[in-house]
């Protein structure tokens, strides 16, 4: 049973009609990966065969392998819209996955960063070469947009108006949206491209703003990198992402009395509801601040 290119006109399917991103994409065929090898080990010969108690069999397996809640719930979506797809294209003669549902999870609340300790981690003392200039430009960009790191990493020159103060960016879903940025950032980025993009490209061109030290595009990878080394110097936790310092900067502009659907917009959240979940970090503070000073709490 060859499944390999039915999963592969299903992720062209998927990336073409529903507009999902390269990561999702990725994540995607990972999941499918999973059940294929699940297939394989049960001796499943024709997807005909496939019912909806190996469905479910194949979800338990996962909860065995202590995956989280959200990414056996993303596997699920995969296994569910591909088993859906190849119903629709007459593959099998039935859907297996329709009734199954992910189990429901509970609203876990992302990590974030204080102002003070996104402060330290900002005001580490940048050295004078090339690639820790570009670092900390990166860092004051990705504090100042929430943007998130495959945006940040893909980020060009031409996506930036320094004197309007904004950029462009292409965010999910193929889905182009305006984010502003703050003087200090672009300050940042003026005197990084004035002078050390310049030494990082050595005589080469490249559309992209943040370059590796061979002139090349910089990954998430790297970046992720940049951001550890960086956070032990500022003394911060060792498991910071860029994700928390995308959770930090929504949940310090809302602190501030920044409105949800202006946060939303910057985010690039096609629905208010996932924006929302910073308004529970809120009050999660604040039961900690009444618990901790309020005489009879």
């Amino acid at each position: 049973m060859d499944t390999d290119a039915l999963v592969e006109r299903y992720l062209n399917h998927v990336r073409v009609e529903g507009g999902l991103s390269r990561n999702t994409i990725d994540a995607y065929r990972r999941d499918l990966e999973k059940f294929q090898q699940y297939l394989r080990q049960r001796k499943i010969g024709h997807l005909g065969q496939i019912t909806q108690d190996m469905v479910r069999s194949f979800l338990e397996s996962l909860h065995a392998l202590r995956l989280s809640p959200v990414s056996s719930a993303r596997c699920l979506s995969a296994v569910r819209g591909w088993l859906r797809f190849l119903h629709n294209e007459r593959v099998i003669d039935s859907h297996p996955a329709a009734d199954i549902t992910a189990a429901r999870r509970g609203t876990r609340l992302p990590r974030t960063l204080s102002a003070q300790e996104v402060a330290a981690l900002l005001d580490v003392p940048v050295h004078a070469t090339a690639e820790d200039r570009r670092d900390r430009v990166m860092l004051e960009l990705l504090y100042a947009t929430g943007l998130r790191v495959s945006e940040l990493v893909g980020v060009r020159e031409a996506d930036l108006h320094l004197d309007e103060q904004y950029l462009t960016c292409i965010g999910k879903g193929n889905k182009e949206r305006i984010v502003p940025i703050g003087e200090q950032a672009s300050h940042w980025i003026r005197a990084y491209q004035s002078a050390r993009r310049r030494e990082l490209l050595k005589g080469r061109k490249s559309p992209r703003l943040f370059l590796n030290a061979r002139g090349g595009s910089l990954s998430r990878v790297g970046f992720w990198k940049i951001l550890k080394q960086h956070a032990r110097r500022a003394r911060l936790p060792r498991m910071l992402s860029p994700h928390v310092l995308r959770h930090s900067f929504a949940t310090h502009l809302l602190e501030r009395g920044a409105d949800l659907r202006a946060i939303q917009m910057m985010l690039g959240h096609s629905d208010l509801s996932t924006t929302q979940i910073y308004t529970h970090v809120l009050e999660a503070r604040l039961r900690t601040v009444y618990d901790r000073f309020h005489p009879r709490a």
